[in-house]
């Protein structure tokens, strides 16, 4: 009879035993799932702000990425001329479609052409064209500009990027790449109209937008930094 008691209290212990390890095993879950949560609701309410990074300096050219729509050229051209730059470059890809309708074989001429018929002088508008390529189209952009300014007679120690939302601090960190250390950069991030920026994650555009260019910056800033 005591030996069946001692049978019956370790088969009593040990599901004590099991349940006390179950219960901690769904609170560790519970704790790891809410960790989580709080951790996507955190990034989702900081990312944008740490993608469209806005750091201007004091520049001697204000450099305008010509993918933008026209009302992020058109906003360029107030910050072009409350500053002291010297010259306004545009940059940009060939352009893929209306290639055979327009005069203009790429982004950096069409959006020069647009900022001279929207009032900005002709002389103080370059547009530097950005070689085809399949990727690394920023730093293609920016190795551009670098190899324009050796054969220009500018004397420049500063730049200005000027770009559209979360894709600011990965031009931001291309361009100090390129052009470190003899020239300092700046960067400048336009809010984009095609979504809310506080709420990005409500719509279609802001996702693709903001999801794209974090995935495009860590896999630039950790994985592919070579490049």
């Amino acid at each position: 009879m005591s030996r069946e008691n001692n049978q019956q209290n370790d088969f009593k212990n040990n599901l004590l035993e099991w349940q006390q390890k179950l219960t901690s095993t769904i609170q560790l879950g519970i704790l790891i799932i809410g960790l989580i949560i709080f951790l996507i609701v955190m990034c989702c309410l900081n990312i944008y702000s740490f993608l469209a990074v806005t750091s201007p300096i004091e520049a001697d050219l204000l450099i305008v990425e010509g993918w933008m729509s026209d009302y992020a050229v058109k906003s360029a051209i107030a910050e072009f001329n409350q500053g002291s730059y010297q010259k306004l470059i545009t940059t940009g890809t060939p352009i893929g479609k209306g290639f055979y309708l327009s005069e203009y074989n790429n982004f950096a001429e069409l959006t020069a052409a647009t900022l001279i018929t929207l009032g900005v002088a002709p002389d103080r508008v370059v547009a530097v064209p950005t070689p085809q390529v399949t990727k690394y189209r920023t730093t293609a952009s920016a190795m551009a500009v670098k190899e324009w300014l050796q054969t220009s007679n500018l004397k420049v120690n500063s730049i200005n990027i000027y770009t559209l939302g979360p894709h600011a601090r990965r031009s931001w960190m291309i361009y100090r790449n390129v052009f470190s250390p003899d020239i300092q950069v700046g960067v400048i991030a336009l809010e984009p109209k095609g979504y809310n920026t506080h709420r990005w994650w409500q719509s279609s555009a802001g996702m693709r937008t903001v999801i794209g260019e974090a995935i495009a910056y860590f896999y630039t800033r950790f994985v592919d930094w070579k490049s």
